[in-house]
């Protein structure tokens, strides 16, 4: 089944299932990370402190919901915002994203703060 252009959910249902792909703290924090960037699975393992098939689970079920996507630069796998999401994105600085039904607003303490090196 074709998904719906993001910015434009009408339906209770189109909204529900992104929802669902959002409702999850460790999800969320991988958008958060998108957001400033692409990242590869191993630095998205390292921001969020867990085991690579536990990112890689959530990883799927964004992916499956079309707000990331994934492409190999070798034998690494590397994710960025869909460009749907992007395009979903508002003003404030890239915290906000508008998907018709909702919006989602990041704290921009969270985006901002500088990453450790580990």
């Amino acid at each position: 089944m074709p998904q719906p252009a993001i910015s434009h959910l009408t339906t209770p249902r189109q909204c529900a299932a992104i929802l669902k792909a959002m409702g999850d703290e460790t999800r969320l924090r991988i958008l958060e990370f998108l957001l400033t960037g692409e990242q590869c699975v191993s630095e998205l393992t390292r921001e969020l402190r867990c085991p690579q098939p536990h990112a890689s689970h959530h990883l799927r079920i964004l992916r499956d919901a079309g707000l990331v996507e994934g492409h190999r630069h070798g034998k690494q796998v590397c994710y960025r915002i869909s460009p749907t999401v992007q395009r979903a994105l508002k003003s404030q600085e890239g915290r906000m994203l508008d998907f018709g039904c909702c919006e989602l607003r990041f704290p921009a303490a969270t985006l901002l703060a500088p990453r450790r090196k580990r």
